[in-house]
């Protein structure tokens, strides 16, 4: 007696047998594979000095200890002297306080342009003052930078913030080391940006903030000396430095802001061990053996974990 095929149970016995072993193969082959976890590298960029602000150099990745959140990471990229590309902005102050000032600003402007530049790397001109206007887009073509340089204007308020709000968004596009070079002779008087959201930007960007700082006015008096603290605090925090304009002038100010870039370490870490549900994830670099050589390190202070909110 013949036998009688149930066809349609063979039919799915068949398929289900088929998706079943092509199941077992992709596991085996994905177990073949290393897993990967998709962790950002967190960079710094820091600065090494003596107590006498000299420039400590011959440092290697044993001399520091990084943690984040107080907890310890290792390090996994480090470099001296960066030559990765730099990426700078150079902000410049056109309001009415710097009119007197606008001539030496751009002939020393241009000589930390000629002296900067390498073939690697880029540089954008924006000027601010109740407006913030770029002068030109990112190039490293020195004639570009010197003519967007002569094209200074400017009258009325100081948009400070705006300009460190919108200059780093515009960084934050670009790879490589992210510098924001600002020239102001005081703080924002314009209602825009805040202070908070323009160090937020420039933390969430991963932008140096070097403040060069021109004030004529040697007492307190007549001085912004809140706006000069607001400077300096966004460069602390941002592993950026500030300058006052002493009798050197803007031409050793740009210089010293020079030395500091070239002296950089590069410092990179895959985070691991994260404290959940931190928005900004805070940083400290040492170097243990400091407490006999009294270093001052500067870096960034941290970086922000949680996705960009939109800017009304």
């Amino acid at each position: 007696m013949a036998l009688r095929r149930n066809w349609p149970a063979l039919a799915a016995f068949s398929v289900g047998l088929s998706l079943i072993l092509g199941l077992a193969l992709r596991l085996t082959a994905q177990e073949d594979k290393p897993l990967r976890l998709d962790v950002k590298l967190v960079s710094l960029f820091v600065n090494v000095t003596d107590q006498k602000g000299a420039i400590i150099g011959g440092l290697t990745k044993d001399d520091f200890k990084i943690t984040e959140d107080g907890r310890p990471q290792t390090i996994q990229v480090f470099e001296r002297q960066s030559e990765m590309p730099l990426n700078l902005t150079l902000a410049i102050d056109t309001s009415s306080s710097t009119y007197k000032d606008r001539y030496i600003e751009q002939q020393a402007a241009k000589k930390f342009v000629h002296a900067m530049m390498r073939s690697q790397d880029q540089m954008s001109v924006i000027e601010f003052n109740t407006y913030v206007y770029q002068l030109t887009d990112f190039t490293n073509k020195v004639a570009l930078i010197d003519h967007g340089l002569d094209r200074m204007r400017g009258a009325g308020g100081t948009a400070l913030y705006d300009a460190i709000y919108a200059g780093s968004q515009a960084l934050g596009k670009k790879d490589g080391r992210k510098v924001l070079v600002l020239v102001t002779d005081g703080g924002d008087t314009v209602k825009g940006s805040t202070y908070n959201e323009a160090l937020e930007q420039a933390l969430r960007n991963e932008v140096m903030i070097y403040s060069i700082i021109d004030v004529p006015i040697e007492a307190s008096a007549g001085r912004d000396l809140g706006g000069e603290h607001a400077l300096i605090t966004l460069s602390e925090q941002t592993g950026g430095k500030h300058f006052y304009v002493d009798a050197g002038g803007l031409d050793k100010a740009f210089a010293q802001v020079s030395d500091d870039l070239r002296t950089q370490y590069m410092i990179g870490y895959y985070p691991h061990n994260q404290e959940p549900g931190r928005q900004f994830h805070r940083i400290d670099v040492s170097i243990p053996r400091a407490s006999t050589e009294a270093f001052n390190i500067r870096h960034k202070t941290g970086y922000y974990a949680d996705p960009q909110k939109s800017h009304d």
